[in-house]
Formats: structure tokens, sequence, C-alpha cells
């Protein structure tokens, strides 16, 4: 369809002018939002990271070694937003066989969770205690995953891809304002259990803008995985310590926060499994677009949304209508996210019909060009779709935390890892292993405490060894089965609007990539009001927007991309935000101009 633009939006991204940048040391450990040239491409928000995965490629190793070993730096560098006490979504193309494959590192619910995990005396537990507690804490995926990932894709050890950020977690990195707010941010409850305040408050007050933090516990910890394996957590003494802390929480004397324990045990850990999933497929114009499916919703909604779009040529469309297409289609497509997705394991989920364009059309055709919907939309029926029809009430979008991370990785070959990982709200359940120097995720709060809709079922309820629903959307994208970009983004629910923005700016409204990331963001996820940074709000476009019936409401931040995109000639682009969380780290093996 539309090939003219299809034609045009490939010579676009094919042909857009270069920016010179130089891989750089990590001492200078400078913060770079694009890099361009060959043997390889890193980007990650942080650049100590992003540093190691080009170290890790440098010396031979392949995408999926490079991705792993910026995940464990991420562990310790952007401890609040990752690490081995979470989980995420492993989204991998092989060059060799032109074949995308997806690992699911979700965290899950214990075996003695129900529907009823949040819920005390008929009510559900106020959100803000349910996070900061053991019973938030689903058991670990993020190490399996790495093992997974290695096993099937890699070329290095686990040994040898750890050992970086094991040595970093020792010698220690800068402090930037970034961790020194995250820091601050927590500082309340980090200070109410006795490891993460002797980890992150050691003197009362958040680790200083420019100092050198060091953590031995968890470059320990690291050295424990290494030589034992996964199976250190799964099996061993550093799952021993998990599971203490999250049955006997950490708090510390004379603190009177209600932190309620959890109930995982050793055969919580021992039993769980990183299963290979099939992508989500999604053709949009003349591409493949893939994504995580289900326990994700990433994949389907990003899909679904696309869907809609796909009949209009958006290269050719107003700003405003573009902007105003986006957020319809946003909405529609979170209408349908929140009644159909949960686990498939427990859920039937509808994949397959949520993506056909069959489908889409039929939501499509509730876009009218004069007039914004209001919301909550009720969601459609995509096993019988009828045109303009909608099915039973909506379902309102529960509150996922924002603070997680994503890394970008290609290499020489031109393999492509897409990874998204999460310990959920900014420093999880706020407790720190002791002596293990890692937080536990609260990944659990993802589930819906109670039905969103009361007499409608809900696929995201608690239950036995169950997976709550997730927003994770790390993306590849193909043309013929050759690489065209890859990326992903932090920011809870709003990843979903954030990946789709990006994605239509870059593919239909042809901004170069580093500036498709940089352009104020808006998000509409089926709510009364649009999430939409101070940036936009400032625009023209948003004035227009409202005329059109769109409601705003202000946020400083939404995501924080990292991509990377292959060039014609061979050559590989990295780009990371220009100023959200203080600015993303792309890295190249060898720049070029």
């Amino acid at each position: 369809m539309l090939r003219s633009t299809v034609a045009s939006v490939l010579a676009s991204l094919l042909i857009a002018p270069l920016l010179p940048a130089t891989a750089q040391a990590a001492t200078e450990a400078p913060r770079v939002p694009e890099a361009v040239g060959a043997g390889g491409v890193v980007s990650s928000v942080d650049p100590d990271a992003s540093q190691i995965g080009i170290d890790v490629l440098r010396r031979g190793g392949n995408a999926v070694d490079a991705a792993v070993a910026v995940a464990a730096a991420l562990g310790v560098t952007d401890p609040f937003s990752a690490g081995i006490g979470g989980g995420g979504f492993f989204v991998h193309y092989d060059a060799h066989t032109k074949k995308v494959s997806t690992l699911d590192g979700r965290e899950t619910a214990p075996a003695s969770a129900d529907e009823n995990l949040f819920v005390e005396n008929g009510s559900p537990i106020p959100f803000p205690e349910a996070v900061t507690s053991g019973l938030s804490v689903g058991v670990p995926g993020t190490p399996r995953t790495w093992q997974r990932a290695l096993q099937r894709w890699g070329t290095w050890s686990l040994d040898k891809t750890v050992r970086p950020a094991e040595d970093l977690a020792r010698r220690g990195f800068t402090v930037d304002a970034t961790f020194n707010r995250q820091v601050t941010d927590n500082a309340a409850r980090f200070a109410d259990f006795t490891s993460t305040r002797a980890l992150y408050l050691p003197d009362g007050t958040p680790p200083a803008i420019g100092s050198t933090f060091r953590n031995p516990d968890l470059a320990d910890t690291y050295r424990e995985l290494r030589e034992d394996g996964v199976n250190a957590l799964y099996r061993g003494d550093v799952g021993r310590d998990v599971v203490q802390a999250v049955r006997q929480p950490p708090v510390a004397p004379g603190v009177t926060r209600n932190v309620r324990p959890g109930d995982m045990t050793m055969s919580d850990l021992g039993g769980y499994n990183a299963p290979l999933r099939e992508p989500t497929r999604t053709r949009y114009r003349d591409l493949d677009v893939f994504s995580m499916a289900p326990p994700s919703s990433g994949g389907t909604t990003v899909g679904e949304a696309l869907n809609i779009l796909e009949t209009t040529d958006l290269s050719k469309e107003t700003q405003v209508q573009y902007l105003h297409r986006f957020l319809e289609a946003s909405r529609l497509s979170f209408a349908d996210r929140n009644r159909w997705v949960g686990d498939p394991t427990f859920s039937d989920v509808p994949t397959q019909e949520l993506l056909s364009q069959r489908f889409a059309d039929s939501r499509a055709c509730l876009i009218s060009p004069t007039q914004a919907m209001t919301s909550p939309v009720a969601p459609g029926d995509p096993r019988n779709p009828v045109p303009c029809a909608t099915v039973g009430a909506p379902a309102a979008t529960p509150y996922e935390g924002t603070d997680t991370t994503h890394l970008t990785v290609a290499d020489r070959w031109g393999n492509m890892v897409a990874y998204t990982l999460t310990i959920e709200q900014e420093g999880g359940s706020g407790i720190v292993v002791p002596g293990r120097g890692f937080l536990l995720n609260n990944e659990l709060t993802d589930f819906s405490f109670t039905p969103v809709t009361p007499g409608v079922p809900d696929p995201n309820l608690p239950d036995a060894g169950k997976r709550p629903r997730s927003s994770m959307s790390p993306t590849i994208v193909l043309h013929h089965g050759k690489p065209v970009l890859a990326l992903g983004s932090p920011g809870g629910a709003s990843i979903i609007t954030t990946v789709l923005q990006v994605l239509t700016q870059r593919l239909d409204r042809g901004l170069r990539l580093v500036d498709a990331i940089a352009a104020p963001r808006a998000s509409q996820r089926n709510g009364t009001n649009t999430q939409a940074e101070v940036a936009f709000l400032g625009t023209a476009e948003a004035e227009a927007l409202r005329g059109l019936g769109h409601t705003f409401a202000s946020t400083n931040e939404i995501g924080a991309v990292t991509a990377v995109e292959r060039l014609p000639d061979g050559r590989w682009r990295a780009a990371a935000e220009t100023s959200r969380r203080g600015g993303g780290a792309a890295r190249v093996v060898w720049s070029s101009p």
C-alpha cells in the first residue's frame, strides 16, 4: 500500500544526512546522542554501559554478548531502573537466518498468589503501600534471560560478559544529576530499609554529583553469577538472600511504614523460566515491524495502532492532522489492550486478531479528522470485527512505573538486539537485598488489584506463577528481511506511544532518527487527558489540537529512547536522547563522517 510513500520513506531512511561521531574512552564518559560508523553500535542511557558494549564488540563479541554486558553494567550505573532483581523482554534479529526471536524474561507471581494478592478486608491495598513491600516482588527474570540469550545466540560465556560490570561496580563511576535525583526522590523510603540506607544514604544524604559511587556487594554478587552461573540466584545463596528479603524485609528500627512481607520461596525461584516466544509481526507500508507478544502489550498495541494508521498517507498530512491521527490511533489501541491482553498462559489472548488489518479498519472508521473522541472509548471485538462497533464497557489504563531502561545493539555481522529491562517503579520495591547490592522489583503491582471494570473479565488479575501485563515494546523493523532499525524506551504505559511516535516520525514524516527521538512527545492512553511534555504544549500544533477537542495534562518527560539503524553503505547509526534523563549515550566501534 501507498508504494510511493514507501519508496520515499526508505529513501529518506537510507540517505539521511550523517553527523560525525567518535568512539570515546569510558573515562571521558560523554553523553553523545548520535554516532555513525562501522563494526557495530550501542545505544543506552549511560556512557559507561555503552562503552562496555563497544569494548565487547571490538573484542569480537556479537550483539547478544554486548547486550548482556551492557545490561549488567546498567545494573551498576542505572540501578533504580534495572538490575538482576528485575526482568524484561529481549528481541533478537539473526542476520544469517533473517529471523526475529524473543525471550520473555518477565517476572512471575509466587505459587501462593491468587486474585486477592493486593486485597485486604475486601478493598485494594493503597498503591504506595503495595509498591514498597515484599508483596510486590516478582520472581526475577533478568539473570535467566541473560543465560538463555547467550546460550542461543551469543558467543561469549556469562562469566566473560558480566566481568566488565563487576569491575565497574568495584572501581566505581561518577555520580550524575540523574542518579542523585533518583536517590533524593526516594530518600524517605530508602531510609526505611537498613540495607538500602547503607548503600544509597550512608551518611544520611544521597551521593553527591561528581562523587565516585562504588558497590562492592554487587561486584561480589556478579562474581558469584560468573563463577556459579545463574543458579547462584535461582538455586543458591543469592536466591536464599532474595527470599529472606522478600519474606522478612530489612525494615529499620522505629520505622512506621507498613511494609508487608511477600511469600516467595526457593521453589518459586527454582521453577522460573524465560521462555522463547514468537514475536508479534505487523506489516506497515513495505516494512515488517517485530516486537514483543503477550504478556507484553507492546507488540499488539503498537502493531494495532500502526494498522489503524496504515490507510492514511501520513507523509502528506499536515503536522496537526498527523498528530491528531497518532493520538486517536493510540486511544483506540489502548482501549483494546486494556480489555484483551494478559498472560497468554492464563488467558485466551487474541493476539493475531488484534493485529489483523480487518480489525484495525473496523476501529479506524471511528476517527474523525475534525473531532477528537471522548475517552474512555469502549473496546472492539477483534474476533468479530464490525465497522465502528464497540463491545462492553471501557477499561481504564492502570498505572505502571516509568523508570525502566532500554538498550539497543547491532554488530558487524548485522545482528541486532532490542532489550527493555526494568525493576518497575523508580527504585523498585525500595528493598536492597542485604549484602547483595541490588534492588528488588515491584513488578507485581502491574497486575490489576481488582477487576478494572466490574462485571467485565480482566485478563490481568494476579494468579500463581502468572506474569503481569507489561507495556515494554522492544521493536525491530526489517525490509525484505534486512535490518532497517531497532528501538525501544522506558516509560511505563507511555512506552507504547513513545515507540509509535518515534516510528511514525522516522518512517512517515522523514525526521532524522535523532530528531525523531528528540521531538516533543504526547501520550494518549484512552484517558480523559492526553499526557504531554511541556515542550509539546508550547507548540502551535498543540493549540490546534485543542481546537479539535484534545485536552492535555502536562508532564516533564515521556520516555528515553535508544535506537540503531542500518545505512545503505553498511554502516550503522546509533541514536539516543539529546536531553531526557540527562541525555543518552550512542557509541560506535569505528567512527566515520
